[in-house]
């Protein structure tokens, strides 16, 4: 009898783990198809060229919380406007901060390798504070300047997407101080002397971005090729 009692109260206990296993699964969100779904309405035309500033406003304009916030930030390319594939390893990469100009240290999620070398060069990183729905945060972001006064402003960027004239077009991107945020900087933090000298000795962070970096604008064929860098520069 205390067999039978004992067989019943572990296929019990296993059935209840399951249903709540399958409850947690079920009300995971699936970051990646909420971006698929509202590609149209993030993109109207379609071009999503350099356009992760995007991607960054739909997101925190979102009623979410700070863990939702950051997830949606890990799918996209804050250079290129492209989607990244859920579960892409980052590159640790740093950047100067816009205020003291000392390197900030963090992850960056990217669609490609020259995007790293690109955000390093051409954007800076600024603190800012948001009101999520379990709380107000702080966290860095990546900017650049804005591009609405440029005579050369790239053609196969959608202009509107950024500027509403000479002035950034705050209804579609997020700006900080006249700077469009591109994308979070996941982890940022003030950078240890170690966590320097890594990204300099990294093949990728260092030896490549060294010579992407000092390759003449005309010159670039790779990644996002001369589109950030001359909406960014």
């Amino acid at each position: 009898m205390n067999y039978f009692k004992n067989t019943f109260k572990f296929v019990a206990i296993f059935i209840l783990t399951l249903s709540f296993s399958n409850i947690s699964i079920s009300s995971e969100k699936n970051y990646y198809k909420d971006l698929i779904t509202d590609w149209a309405r993030i993109f109207p035309d379609q071009n999503r060229n350099a356009a992760g500033p995007k991607f960054f406003k739909y997101i925190i304009d979102k009623e979410i919380t700070y863990k939702d916030f950051v997830e949606y930030n890990k799918l996209y390319c804050a250079v290129s406007g492209s989607l990244i594939d859920p579960n892409s390893e980052p590159d640790f990469l740093f950047a100067k901060e816009m205020v003291t100009n000392k390197k900030i240290c963090g992850n960056y999620y990217k669609c490609c390798v020259p995007c790293s070398c690109d955000i390093m060069k051409y954007s800076k990183v600024q603190k800012m504070k948001y009101q999520f729905k379990d709380g107000e945060k702080e966290f860095f972001v990546f900017t650049i300047k804005n591009p609405c006064n440029k005579k050369d402003f790239p053609n196969r960027v959608n202009k509107d997407y950024f500027c509403d004239g000479k002035k950034i077009n705050n209804k579609q991107v997020y700006k900080i101080n006249d700077r469009i945020v591109i994308g979070l900087f996941h982890n940022g933090k003030r950078c240890e002397k170690g966590e320097i000298d890594k990204v300099k000795s990294h093949y990728i962070t260092g030896e490549y971005c060294e010579l992407r970096n000092n390759t003449p604008l005309e010159n670039l064929e790779a990644g996002m090729g001369d589109i950030f860098i001359k909406l960014a520069k």
